[in-house]
């Protein structure tokens, strides 16, 4: 049977939906069962051809697609450490395969994170992935001019198996480890000994010296590290406080080495090749001046992937644009939709999991949206005047901005719940100074440094406008993850809107964009509370949501000097919930673990009030709106849901009595629903006692937060007699160095029959009083770190979970 255009879509778009389908398993089928339906697929394959049936040959390239991703996590899921090496000290040689980055740890101690490709494994028995994560810190280890890419070197490491975060609607790290082929993460213990320098990867390793020389030659480092993300791909070189100026502007795609910029490259290289090959009869003779051109471009593009360290995005970007040269050159002359497809089918081929990647669905969405909409003017011709040629140029990017913008704003809003309002105007402006000066610029200082300060001062000026533009009112729009109907009826109106369709028909998507813009949200009934203790590993944050109020108890950790929960984990959450305000912002007590994130939500949240143990010094008072004590006898209703403050008592403060002794009790209960939450903090076995000894009975509660996160120093029998939960929620991180849970203390709540969750084996745990959920069991997936039969941790590694 002679396949048509519509047999080919049909093959293509089946096989990526068999690969796509592979990433909503929560288990993997054994390789039995691939080997069964690998050979279902193809007899299904030969009848459909020998009957001429297209639906059995769609059918059949749907099997093997899935069958290909199958195979393709196998092999992937192959490499995992065993759970036996968990936390244990491995000798390893081995290479620096990355550009090591720079970070802070807890304590403010300089690091350096960084791939590592294992060469040879000198702890006997010890099994290892072959690539891995490591980080190290202190200021002798983690001299700057010490871990160079393509260095060898002898390392003591702790490792562990892919761990992240899991909260509803966050960033799944796990899958971002997947996909870079890293099976593991650790730290560097001291003693690590270098043993040959410059081993391997020449093309990195010239990349980092020219980063060094970067930082030396530009004197301010934010923009020095933009320059380095514009031209050697380093996007972690770029300051916090810029990618969210950049993302609120909507360029953040501009600053880094993205598709935009390798098209851009290989379009401009690819034109000098024509025209120097115009130059040589003999060449044209052999190979036609166009086609000379776009294989010159994809060269190009090659090239500036790699030496910009061949990330994911510019992999995606390479293969997309050969496969449109190859198909050209081959005189295909496929209608665009199917030339679109068939790149996404190569690089979803070579890279499966890039179906579950937000920048592929922009990627290919924004190509489509221009493939599809088109020019809606004629062209000039070269006789016209260059006023002619100038308008027709300023509509064609006018237009082009319009697409992008309009086009694409439902999908960014439904991936990354935000929209920049300004986000055209922005990018009017950002596109050309980026891309035909700025980058030009960062390449060509590698030859001369004195451009580099020029490219500084342009990116400079450029944040300057950036800054008043995000200044403006409804700078940027913000829209909770709304129901699947309307996401729908969003991306329709999105596609509607930037058509070449009649104006009467754009209109329709006004209104439908307005179901995906001020999506309805289920609310919690009167009297009734939402409980969510949110997964921020070695911390405590937990909401508490009634019909028109939220309490925040405690905001996590920091995870470094520059990165904590509240940045990371809990505002993101807030935004994709709906949530506009936080009514109360209690923090327990000021160990860092407890208030880590606080600062960042009071800067960039509406808190109304705050509530905590702090001492009267304490920086974060003075950010705090309406700050006042938590002490024992505090009380308030929301909504028919009563709150109590049980702990710790107005004499107490003032003394000598440590942090965790301070932290405030809250219980939270419901008369009407017999709903009942008790958070305590950090409190240990003395204020345990006391507490039990005033408040009796008044403590029986359904869901206790786990005192001190298990500790040993707390949960005494005493306290769980007088509470008495059903279920005990420890909030504690994976393979923490505290080893919290103690094993004991879990035993002692099982012994009564309760229930016990950690966060790290749960994820974010959702109660409403009828039904608990945690994350992890609500969309598992075969790379998510497996739930284990026992709650308790072990220690073993200094590692955070990760806050991504």
């Amino acid at each position: 049977m002679k396949l048509g255009l519509t047999a080919l879509m049909g093959s293509c778009l089946s096989s990526l939906l068999g690969i796509f389908a592979v990433q909503l398993l929560a288990e993997l089928p054994g390789l039995a069962a691939l080997f069964g339906l690998g050979l279902g697929a193809l007899l299904l394959l030969g009848l459909g051809w020998l009957w001429r049936q297209l639906a059995m040959v769609v059918l059949a390239f749907a099997l093997l697609g899935f069958g290909y991703g199958t195979w393709r996590a196998h092999l992937a899921m192959s490499q995992q450490l065993p759970a036996a090496w968990e936390g244990r000290d491995i000798s390893l040689l081995g290479l620096v395969a990355s550009l090591p980055q720079p970070t802070v740890g807890i304590a403010g101690d300089p690091g350096w994170r960084f791939q590592f490709e294992v060469e040879s494994v000198l702890t006997p028995d010890a099994q290892v992935p072959r690539r891995m994560l490591l980080a190290i810190y202190g200021p002798g280890e983690a001299a700057p001019s010490r871990w160079r890419v393509g260095d060898q070197w002898r390392l003591t490491v702790r490792l562990r198996r892919p761990h992240g975060l899991m909260n509803p609607h966050g960033f799944d790290y796990e899958l971002w480890l997947l996909e870079q082929g890293l099976r593991a993460t650790g730290t560097v213990r001291p003693g690590a000994q270098q043993l040959q320098s410059a081993v391997a990867y020449p093309v990195d390793r010239w990349r980092q010296s020219l980063r060094d020389k970067i930082y030396r030659h530009v004197p301010d480092s934010r923009a020095a590290g933009v320059l380095a993300a514009l031209s050697l791909g380093d996007q972690g070189a770029i300051a916090r406080e810029d990618w969210a100026l950049y993302r609120q502007t909507g360029i953040a795609h501009l600053m880094a080495i993205s598709g935009l910029h390798i098209t851009m490259f290989a379009w401009l290289f690819g034109a000098l090749v024509g025209w120097l090959w115009r130059r040589g009869p003999g060449l044209m003779l052999w190979l036609p001046a166009p086609q000379a051109a776009l294989w010159g471009g994809v060269a190009a593009a090659l090239a500036y992937a790699l030496f910009a360290g061949w990330g994911v995005p510019a992999q995606r970007t390479v293969w997309m644009l050969a496969t449109l040269v190859m198909l050209r050159s081959l005189g295909r002359l496929w209608p665009w939709p199917l030339m679109l497809l068939a790149a996404a089918w190569v690089v979803c081929v070579i890279d499966p999991w890039a179906l579950t990647q937000a920048g592929f669905w922009l990627s290919f969405v924004a190509v489509g949206l221009l493939m599809a909409t088109g020019p809606d003017q004629p062209g000039v011709a070269a006789a016209d005047g260059w006023a002619a040629r100038l308008r027709h140029s300023l509509h064609s990017t006018w237009h082009t901005q319009w697409v992008a913008t309009v086009g694409l704003a439902p999908l960014s809003l439904l991936l990354f719940q935000q929209v920049s309002v300004v986000g055209m105007a922005a990018n009017l402006l950002a596109i050309p100074l980026v891309t035909l000066f700025v980058t030009p610029l960062a390449l060509l200082g590698a030859a001369l440094p004195l451009l580099w300060q020029v490219a500084a001062w342009l990116v400079q000026m450029l944040n300057l406008c950036l800054h008043g533009l995000v200044s403006q009112p409804m700078a940027v729009w913000s829209a909770p993850v709304a129901p699947l109907w309307a996401q729908a009826s969003g991306l329709l109106a999105g596609l509607l809107l930037v058509l070449p369709l009649p104006w009467r028909v754009r209109a329709l998507g006004v209104p439908l964009a307005l179901p995906f813009l001020w999506p309805m949200l289920p609310q919690v009934a009167p009297g009734r509370f939402e409980v969510l203790a949110i997964d921020v590993g070695q911390g405590t944050a937990v909401l508490v949501r009634t019909r028109e109020h939220l309490l925040l108890y405690d905001s996590g950790p920091a995870y470094a000097f520059d990165s904590n929960a509240g940045q990371r984990v809990i505002l993101p959450l807030l935004r994709a919930r709906g949530e506009r305000r936080i009514d109360v912002l209690m923090l327990s007590h000021r160990d860092s673990d407890h208030v880590g994130g606080a600062a960042s939500i009071l800067k960039e949240f509406d808190v109304r009030a705050f509530s905590s143990s702090l001492e009267p010094e304490h920086p974060l008072l003075g950010a705090a709106p309406q700050p006042r004590r938590c002490m024992a006898g505090q009380q308030w209703d929301w909504d028919g849901v009563k709150f109590e403050v049980l702990h710790p008592l107005p004499g107490a403060y003032g003394g000598t009595s440590k942090s965790n002794a301070m932290s405030c009790v809250l219980r939270v209960s419901s008369e009407q629903t017999g709903q009942s939450l008790l958070l305590t903090g950090d409190i240990e076995a003395a204020q345990e006692q006391a507490l039990v000894a005033r408040s009796g009975p008044r403590l029986r509660s359904q869901v206790l937060i786990a005192p001190h996160h298990g500790s040993k120093t707390s949960s005494t029998a005493e306290l769980l007699e007088a509470v008495a939960p059903q279920t005990v929620i420890f909030q504690a991180g994976y393979r923490n160095r505290f080893g919290h849970p103690a094993a004991s203390v879990v035993a002692r709540y099982r012994a009564r029959q309760i229930t016990t969750l950690t966060s790290a084996d749960c994820g974010a745990w959702r109660w409403d009083g009828q039904s608990s959920a945690c994350e992890r069991d609500r969309r598992p997936r075969y790379w998510h770190a497996p739930r284990p039969a026992a709650a308790a941790s072990s220690p073993g590694d200094d590692a955070q979970d990760s806050p991504m």
